[in-house]
């Protein structure tokens, strides 16, 4: 009788021991997000989002202020939809901005809010326009290696060595 008690008190804390392991990495990995404040829903137009993903933060200070909620393509003017869930404690003026940033040089992306200077705030449906896309290293690369190849290819021949013959 007092083994069967113990078995069931070992297995009941196995199961809890679990179930805090697998809340703990949903929870880390922004696969699971608990919130019980009410929100009101906002969506934005980029020209390219990078790797945004939903579940990913609406940051103002640093601090967490919201969540993507979802990321579609506008076949209309072939940009892309994010909707995004802000929590009702704060409140952002209607002309504030929004912009694709990342937490460390390879790190998550995430969308940073710059609240402006409106005396209305932003409310449910909201469509906000000020939109800064996400920074893609390629393309940053790419410019810059243009760049140099065309400065090298507009230099006079005097200023190149001059070559060698020899006979």
């Amino acid at each position: 009788m007092t083994r069967s008690k113990n078995d069931i008190w070992v297995g009941l804390f196995v199961i809890i021991g679990f179930a805090a392991i697998l809340f703990l990495a949903l929870q880390s990995a922004n696969l699971l997000s608990l919130s019980f404040d009410s929100n009101y829903k906002v969506t934005a137009k980029f020209d390219n989002i990078g790797g945004l993903k939903p579940k990913a933060a609406v940051k103002s200070a640093g601090v967490v202020v919201g969540r993507i909620e979802s990321i579609s393509f506008d076949d209309k003017s072939f940009q892309a939809r994010v909707t995004m869930s802000m929590q009702n404690k704060f409140a952002f003026p209607k002309d504030s901005s929004l912009k694709i940033l990342t937490s460390g040089l390879l790190g998550e992306q995430y969308i940073g809010i710059a609240a402006g200077a409106d005396d209305k705030n932003l409310a449910n449906g909201d469509v906000i326009s000020a939109t800064q896309s996400a920074v893609v290293l390629e393309d940053l690369i790419s410019k810059f290696l243009y760049s140099k190849a065309a400065d090298n290819a507009d230099k006079p021949a005097a200023d190149k060595p001059a070559e060698k013959t020899t006979k």
